[in-house]
């Protein structure tokens, strides 16, 4: 477990990062569905990085001195920037933007050219 100490204002804090690596995508976008009917309502966002040479769709939550990682390593990239995520059934499909369907989160998938995440793949 990769940790980082943060300097607060009166004690440093230690950051922990979790990481949760996925067999499915759908497993792993259920996080999204349970996130988005939270009290918060935060929707955790979608990214996409080549890490090693391998595509990696990845969300964050938590908050800073607790975050977790959850990832999923997949044969190649998005093949569309969005993700439509049905909420009452967890299906979802690619899609080129957001739609119209109020059942659905669309989920922008964020392309990351660089990151310090270093990923347990």
């Amino acid at each position: 477990m990769k940790k980082k100490i943060l300097h607060g204002r009166h004690t440093p804090v230690v950051a922990e990062l979790v990481f949760l690596k996925y067999k499915e995508l759908d497993d792993m976008l259920k996080v999204i569905i349970y996130s988005s009917q939270s009290m918060l309502g935060v929707i955790p966002m979608l990214y996409h990085i080549n890490h090693g040479s391998k595509n990696v769709l990845f969300i964050q939550t938590g908050t800073i001195g607790n975050a977790t990682i959850h990832y999923i390593v997949q044969n190649g990239e998005p093949p569309k920037k969005f993700i439509q995520l049905k909420r009452l059934s967890g299906d979802y499909t690619y899609v080129e933007g957001i739609g119209t369907d109020a059942q659905s989160l669309y989920v922008p998938i964020l392309e990351l050219e660089k990151s310090t995440l270093e990923f347990p793949l």
